[in-house]
């Protein structure tokens, strides 16, 4: 495992982090609480030292689940979460559905309260604006907030985790240029570059770091899946469409060669195509298994991607890996 600095901070993260949200959510399937304790437990072992999880994660399980499970390791790990939506609008019923948000000072408070108790913390380690819309990031407020919180110690960084048609690029950018967040989380892959690669430009121009989620394009460049593949019950994957899946399979098998004859896993390649990336602080997999785990923590360890490899890879996103665009 390698290491990488946040930006304006003495904070070190391993390159690959472990998402909390594949294993407290529900949206990956169940996980018992001995089960996903045993997953971050492994984590720790492997090297993997950063944690991104979100105060809306199964009603704080998320947070909950790390303080279980890091007992006496607290000192060795650096724990991203995120606040901004509302528990109390939370019903515990399934579904894809937005939850509203509160910007408020006070609310604000009252959540950075509760997340340091779940996490048995005094600080937190980085505390995302979880899925913000320009409200949000024009709200003054709010911005004042957090800088109040950092001066009195509950706070040692912050940022946005911007999520997908519910608040991306515009609200990115204006984080970036005019609140000058020093973190940005994005959802970012070999095969879904937009909007990243612009929010990955204006990080360069502010000099923020960037955490990268779903690397893996929800699992396909893990590179197991076919045109006949089906989820189960529970995983969020069975309310895609046919046509995502036969789509991304066919693009996948053009980047086959970035397995280079087992020298690195096509998952493995995937996390370093993000890591050729100087800005990109961690990326969090969505990790949901022993064997898996074990495969993308070595990922910073096998050979990186040469300059070669990387244009092709590029030349290949332009030409949208062969396939003819739809009409």
């Amino acid at each position: 495992m390698r290491y990488r600095k946040l930006a304006g901070t003495d904070l070190k993260v391993s390159e690959v982090g472990f998402g909390v949200w594949t294993i407290s959510a529900g949206w990956w399937g169940e996980y018992s609480d001995e089960q996903a304790i045993a997953l971050i437990r492994q984590a720790l072992d492997l090297g993997i030292t950063f944690f991104d999880t979100a105060d809306s994660y199964g009603y704080g399980r998320g947070e909950t689940l790390l303080t279980r499970a890091l007992e006496d390791r607290h000192e060795e790990v650096v724990i991203g979460t995120k606040f901004g939506y509302d528990p109390t609008g939370q019903t515990g019923e399934r579904g894809q559905r937005e939850l509203p948000q509160n910007w408020s000072p006070a609310f604000v408070r009252r959540a950075c309260e509760a997340s340091l108790r779940r996490l048995g913390r005094e600080s937190i380690d980085c505390w995302q604006l979880h899925n913000p819309k320009a409200d949000a990031i024009a709200n003054d407020d709010l911005w004042r907030t957090l800088e109040d919180l950092k001066r009195e110690g509950k706070l040692r960084t912050y940022g946005v985790a911007l999520g997908p048609r519910i608040g991306w690029l515009d609200e990115g950018l204006r984080a970036l240029h005019e609140r000058r967040v020093p973190v940005v989380q994005i959802i970012h892959n070999l095969l879904e570059q937009e909007p990243g690669a612009d929010l990955i430009a204006a990080a360069r121009e502010t000099e923020a770091s960037v955490l990268v989620r779903v690397p893996h394009s929800s699992g396909l460049l893990e590179g197991h899946f076919t045109a006949e593949t089906t989820f189960p019950e529970g995983d969020h994957r069975r309310h895609r469409s046919h046509e995502w899946l036969v789509d991304g399979v066919q693009k996948v098998e053009q980047v086959r060669f970035l397995e280079q004859d087992g020298r690195r896993t096509l998952g493995q390649a995937a996390l370093q195509w993000l890591l050729a990336e100087p800005l990109v602080a961690s990326v969090l997999p969505n990790i949901y298994d022993a064997q898996q785990l074990a495969e993308f923590a070595a990922a910073p360890d096998v050979p990186a991607l040469t300059p070669e490899e990387l244009r092709r890879c590029d030349e290949l996103y332009r030409a949208n890996f062969g396939l003819v665009a739809a009409v």
